[in-house]
């Protein structure tokens, strides 16, 4: 049986009341820092299973895939489809073992929390604070973007002005109750998901000629300009490296879940449906566009889209392929708002970030985690608009590989208690992991592939080496307070 999260106000399953507190005492319905997160959850369960399903469909779908899918294409050629295969499958991968652990075991810290308990409290400490750094200076990348489509509309407009706005409208939406947030990211998604689904099917009608004036394009585009791997298999592992963290912002699925009704029921339907639905959009919308046009054509930085859409005849599909990346990254911009309050609340939750944190809102919102994570967003904003070529390039490159150090924690953590939790509650095991333990050691292996190629890779390696020393940073930070802890302990 779970437990029901409860919310401020509310008695707790002990008894005591969740109301206000006197200073220096807990939070208003938060466990004690020793205590795991998930066994009594103060947030509210406010997001539906529609929200949580269109939330793992379209956290991932953005401007990563509508816009950087054309440097994948131009090093890899028709090989991209291959890359996003193996890239995805990875995905999947990683996705179904933080599906297994959140359905098992729901938190709102999710693989911070899942580490916490492998690996001890050093593990949930980095692979959180890594996290909650990645998503909060991603949000600037996202902010700024959003700013600069906004600005080629409404001139009149500053850059820095849209930001404002953005940044307000979404702190305001993620200060209100949670199903506000589950209702913008439903639509936002909705939306992502609408226009790849027509841009599928136009591609596909223009593909077998159904169109006007068009005529059956055949393979000539994939058999010709070098054939379907024109840079043999190294341009399908180069292609790896500039797809597979297209695929970040899965996870945030997982974080949302513990505010749902039914937090492992829902995860595990979340889950199952979104990685298969998102390989489909990814992988087929890749087919279609190296069978429609030379890969030779694509051109990094510019849409592939937008190039297949202009190919087929579509007025003005430059503009509209801008209002679908726009509307692609104030979705990113407020699930990675969501995703990093609700991280920081976990880790204040386990005593792993201050305590103040924990303060938790009639309606059950995290409000001062959500407004600390957007003053750092802030911050990390206007580095980007006054040094985007210095300081906050190297902010951006100490991120450029968080990602895969979080799903390496993710996988170790999931082999080990994986085997805890069959021993000792076998029942929990709502959504299983395929072939365990043999897939996920595989899943760890080709991860450490990615980053020796990484390594290798002119253009990746300053992002792995900057990565590499802010996970170290981070790793010294958890190291000295265990040893302070062991200390005062004695």
């Amino acid at each position: 049986m779970h437990d029901v999260p409860t919310r401020a106000g509310e008695s707790s399953p002990g008894g005591a009341s969740t109301g206000a507190v006197p200073p220096g005492a807990a939070s208003p319905g938060v466990t004690s820092p020793g205590a795991v997160a998930g066994e009594k959850e103060p947030l509210s369960a406010g997001l539906k299973q529609r929200h949580l399903t269109m939330l793992g469909l379209g956290g991932v779908i953005g401007a990563g895939l509508f816009v950087g899918s054309g440097a994948g294409i131009a090093v890899a050629g028709p090989g991209i489809v291959l890359s996003y295969l193996i890239a995805g499958a990875l995905a999947m991968l990683v996705m179904r073992m933080l599906g297994e652990m959140s359905a098992a075991m729901p938190a709102s810290g999710a693989f911070s929390v899942h580490a916490e308990r492998a690996l001890g409290r050093w593990a949930g400490f980095s692979v959180g604070w890594l996290y909650w750094f990645l998503l909060v200076v991603v949000l600037a990348v996202e902010a700024t973007g959003a700013a600069q489509i906004a600005n080629g509309w409404v001139p009149a407009v500053p850059q820095w002005a849209w930001v404002l706005l953005f940044m307000t409208v979404f702190t305001a939406a993620n200060l209100s109750a949670v199903k506000n947030f589950g209702e913008f990211e439903f639509w936002f998604a909705a939306l992502k998901v609408t226009a790849i689904v027509l841009f599928l099917a136009l591609s596909l009608l223009a593909v077998f000629g159904v169109l006007p004036d068009a005529e059956p394009v055949g393979l000539s585009n994939l058999t010709g300009h070098g054939g379907l791997l024109p840079h043999g298999w190294g341009g399908v592992v180069s292609g790896v490296l500039a797809v597979v963290f297209a695929f970040g912002g899965l996870e945030v699925v997982t974080i949302a879940a513990a505010e749902s009704d039914d937090p492992a029921r829902a995860v595990g339907r979340a889950v199952r449906s979104a990685v298969w639905r998102i390989l489909f959009f990814y992988v087929g919308s890749m087919v279609v566009i190296v069978t429609l046009l030379p890969w030779s054509s694509m051109q990094p930085g510019k849409s592939p889209y937008v190039a297949v859409l202009d190919s087929i005849g579509v007025p003005g599909a430059g503009q509209i392929m801008n209002i679908v990346v726009f509307v692609a990254l104030l979705s990113a911009l407020n699930a990675n708002l969501y995703g990093s309050s609700r991280m920081v609340f976990s880790l204040a939750e386990r005593g792993e970030a201050p305590r103040a944190l924990l303060r938790v809102s009639g309606g059950g919102v995290p409000r001062r985690a959500v407004l600390a994570s957007v003053a750092f967003g802030f911050v990390s904003v206007l580095l980007n608009l006054e040094w985007p070529d210095s300081v906050f390039l190297y902010m951006l490159n100490a991120v450029g590989a968080v990602l895969l150090f979080v799903w390496g924690l993710i996988a170790v953590s999931q082999l080990r208690l994986r085997k805890r939790i069959e021993r000792e509650a076998p029942g929990k095991l709502a959504l299983r992991m395929w072939a365990f333990p043999y897939l996920t050691w595989a899943a760890l292996v080709a991860m450490g592939a990615v980053l020796v190629l990484m390594l290798t890779d002119d253009a990746a390696r300053p992002q792995l080496l900057w990565s590499a020393g802010a996970t170290g940073a981070v790793l010294l930070v958890a190291g000295l307070r265990a040893l302070r802890e062991r200390r005062a302990s004695r």
